[in-house]
């Protein structure tokens, strides 16, 4: 079938949080273009709508992890998935943005060219009946706001005999209404969010649940409802109690973050001590919660209520720390000779970053999306050498959503320019003698082994100027409003202006 041709301003790839939100930032602060959100799944809501493995749920408070323009109307804190993904529906139908979503668009492909000055976006419409129908965009600005891992693929890890298990091996990414874990003994391997998400939620019917780590992290309980914002609603109309208590836990979060990464001996010290308060007297906290690492130097655990603590302290949740030697037909034999008899093993090893949601991409037909890991990032959300495109990412070290907000609007702020000057394209641009001066760190700097197994899809971040990777809300409020534009260069069909 011939494909069919339609013509945007603006192109956002994603409908979950940072898809949602890019849109209402720019039908309210850029009205009149024309844009779409294309999502290749069947509904809103992205990573909310995606998973499905017990208990998933944010680590961030929802007053935060929620929009700004449209608050978060619970009184829980850490909300689970399905209540997530209600509340990112209800936002986008509330601003009229649901009409503007295609769902089952998976862009495949985009081409830039300096002579159209706009790119051409290749499209599968996958239809009801499992056919795909062929679209061609064509497109001012691409903004990808798909999140930063696959969900067709998990980071590939190597279990030694896995494939000899004659029980039942899962994914998280994978599971569906048919895993049934009830009476069985459960085997997690891993120890980031999702595995401290399992283990309380499996342990209420699984006979055990042993949470296997090569070492540990660190995990922090947080309240599970927010009772700062009933307090403040018996004494302010509800516009100000919630513009308020976002500003509180803005400020409480970006105080403890900064405290965390200034002293972080002294966070070292508070978490440790905080989790074993939560664990029983006779629980070896030094050998399995003391991380070698400092906080924030991979991303911190956070459970609602301490239930992952609680868990911990009923005899059917375990932990262990060691070195997988091989795994059996019956379980899982370790380096120190202990044994992990088990009917089902969960591997939570990680994603596979990827930025972009995979879409092969050209600039003037030389391929591009193959060596961002050589290229610098633009305030957080630009890519040198790739005109009129934004990525959008929140934060590692806090929640994501105010942080992916900031880099949106300065993304904005680079079109306005562009209308400013007349120009229709705007690309980072680094001369070579400024380049080789410039310190080459990747973007995202945590040591997890997801996020270092990745560092050739990761652009780089300068640390220094526009080319940098923000990690601080306030910082980044400010170089919104303030900083300088440098580093861009517009241009038009025939000729080019540096700003």
């Amino acid at each position: 079938m011939a494909a069919t041709e339609s013509v945007l301003d603006v192109l956002i790839i994603g409908a979950g949080l940072s898809g949602i939100n890019a849109a209402y930032r720019l039908q309210t602060e850029m009205p009149g273009r024309s844009f779409a959100i294309v999502d290749s799944r069947d509904a809103i809501g992205g990573t909310w709508d995606f998973w499905k493995y017990p208990g998933f749920r944010t680590d961030s408070a929802m007053a935060l992890f929620g929009f700004s323009w449209y608050p978060w109307p619970h009184v829980v804190s850490m909300a689970e998935g399905p209540q997530i993904q209600k509340y990112i529906e209800d936002a986008a139908a509330a601003e009229g943005i649901d009409k503007k979503i295609r769902f089952r668009n998976r862009v495949t492909a985009a081409s830039w060219s300096t002579n159209e000055q706009r790119w051409t976006v290749s499209v599968d419409v996958r239809q009801k009946d499992g056919s795909v129908e062929k679209q061609v965009l064509k497109v001012s600005w691409l903004i990808g706001a798909g999140g930063y891992y696959d969900y067709e693929k998990p980071l590939q890890v190597t279990i030694p005999g896995i494939e000899r298990f004659g029980g039942e091996v899962v994914h998280p990414q994978f599971w569906g209404d048919e895993v049934s874990y009830d009476g069985k003994r459960v085997v997690i391997i891993g120890s980031g969010a999702t595995a401290v998400t399992l283990l309380p939620s499996l342990a209420k019917t699984a006979k055990s649940v042993t949470m296997l780590q090569r070492s540990p992290s660190y995990v922090a309980s947080r309240p599970r409802k927010d009772y700062g914002f009933p307090w403040l609603e018996k004494f302010l109309p509800l516009s100000w109690t919630r513009t308020l208590n976002w500003w509180r836990r803005m400020f409480i979060e970006t105080f403890a973050v900064w405290l965390l990464y200034t002293f972080p001996n002294f966070g070292r010290k508070g978490l440790v001590e905080g989790m074993r308060r939560q664990l029983p007297k006779s629980f070896d906290v030094d050998k399995h919660f003391n991380p070698r690492y400092d906080p924030f130097t991979q991303r911190l655990c956070f459970c609602p209520g301490g239930d992952f603590f609680k868990a911990l302290n009923q005899p059917n949740a375990h932990v262990v720390t060691d070195i997988i030697e091989t795994v059996t037909e019956t379980g899982i034999q370790l380096k120190s000779g202990e044994t992990l008899e088990a009917d089902m093993i969960i591997t939570a090893t990680g994603l596979y970053l990827v930025l972009l949601s995979g879409i092969v991409m050209t600039v003037d037909d030389v391929r591009v999306d193959q060596d961002l890991g050589k290229r610098f990032i633009w305030n957080s959300v630009m890519l040198e050498g790739i005109p009129n495109a934004g990525v959008v990412h929140g934060y590692t070290a806090a929640t994501w959503t105010p942080g992916a907000d900031v880099r949106t609007r300065k993304m904005f702020k680079v079109m306005r320019r562009m209308d400013e000057l007349g120009a229709s394209s705007a690309m980072p641009y680094l001369g070579e003698e400024e380049r080789v001066k410039l310190p080459q760190k990747p973007a995202l700097n945590l040591s997890s082994t997801y996020i270092v197994t990745a560092r050739d899809r990761v652009p780089m971040s300068a640390g220094v100027g526009p080319w940098r990777m923000g990690n601080n809300w306030l910082s980044d409020v400010l170089n919104l409003n303030f900083g300088s534009m440098a580093g861009i260069q517009y241009g038009t069909a025939d000729k080019s202006k540096d700003d």
